[in-house]
């Protein structure tokens, strides 16, 4: 007997809201600064390593992977969950991003952006001179007495 779950039906109907076929997904990610540089990580599970995109074009930067399964002929499926798919993510990095120097990692099914602070946006110290040729008031007291008028 057959019990009707619905979670799971509505599971499946959220599943065909967000078919691969439909265009690319997200990626969860992570993004914190860590001094001079921040630190993005992607999750990118079961990506080839060379389906990994990445390009800069102004301030705007472009993550792309593709997830590609194999087919084999022939064989039964019992069940297959796991989907090939398209993942796209874009972030304006703004003022202050040394886009020269950003690099990137793959392991483990993860992948990790580092994007440099540039040096114009760095924290610093602005030292507060002192003028050596300032004037100097004085005051004194005349020792003649002023007439009255």
């Amino acid at each position: 007997m057959a019990t009707y779950d619905p979670f799971r039906e509505l599971d499946r109907f959220a599943s065909s809201l967000f078919d691969p076929r439909r265009g690319p997904r997200r990626m969860p990610m992570d993004l914190y600064r860590d001094k001079d540089h921040y630190v993005l990580t992607a999750d990118l599970p079961g990506i080839d390593p060379g389906s990994v995109d990445i390009d800069v074009d102004g301030q705007l930067l472009t993550i792309r992977a593709e997830r590609t399964l194999d087919e084999r002929e022939g064989v039964k499926w019992i069940t297959r969950e796991r989907e090939a798919a398209s993942f796209l993510r874009q972030l304006n990095l703004g003022e202050g991003i040394d886009t020269e120097r950003i690099t990137a990692n793959y392991d483990n099914g993860v992948l990790h952006v580092n994007i440099p602070v540039s040096e114009r946006a760095k924290p610093r110290k602005i030292e507060v001179g002192t003028q050596s040729t300032s004037p100097v008031l004085q005051a004194h007291e005349s020792k003649e007495p002023q007439p009255v008028k």
